[in-house]
């Protein structure tokens, strides 16, 4: 089986938010569930947010754009500095391929822009996809996830006003 080395993705659209490397964003989303943003979906691909307005919360795909070099062995904000991850244990945004997701809530849909609330995203963002989600797939109840999130330093809360994490 052959691997590809290079995949290429194309923006559906980009992330309008008040968030910029300056001010720094949460490190996830729904930390910040009213802070509003908006998602402008170019036009080739509008008609493909037919229905979309029906669900309340969806996962916007994204690039990394602003990031910088990747290492394989990193210690996140708030872990013990004993404690190191490998890169695909964290949700670090510096990645080999630096694709970023977001749980947002969809307050509504206009002429191709998605308002939204609850981003992690910089303003300019690119955004690769989108889909629904589907609480009967997309979430899980796991005492072992919930151990290492706040046992080794995962836990989110503590640095939602860290703007040091996506510079």
């Amino acid at each position: 089986m052959q691997v590809e080395k290079e995949i290429e993705y194309k923006a559906i659209g980009v992330f309008k938010s008040n968030y910029t490397p300056e001010t720094g964003a949460p490190r996830q989303g729904m930390l910040r569930p009213d802070e509003t943003a908006r998602i402008e979906i170019f036009e080739p691909y509008r008609e493909a947010l037919k229905s979309l307005d029906e669900f309340e919360y969806i996962l916007v795909f994204y690039h990394f754009n602003l990031t910088g070099d990747w290492e394989p062995i990193v210690n996140p904000p708030g872990s013990s500095h004993e404690h190191e991850f490998g890169l695909f244990s964290t949700r670090s945004p510096r990645r080999p391929n630096p694709l970023g997701f977001t749980l947002v809530k969809l307050d509504s849909i206009k002429d191709g822009i998605l308002y939204i609330k609850g981003s992690d995203a910089f303003n300019g963002s690119p955004v690769i996809d989108i889909k629904p989600f589907l609480p009967s797939v997309d979430s899980v109840e796991s005492s072992i996830n919930w151990y290492v999130e706040k046992e080794l330093g995962h836990h989110d809360e503590d640095f939602i006003d860290d703007p040091e994490f996506y510079r």
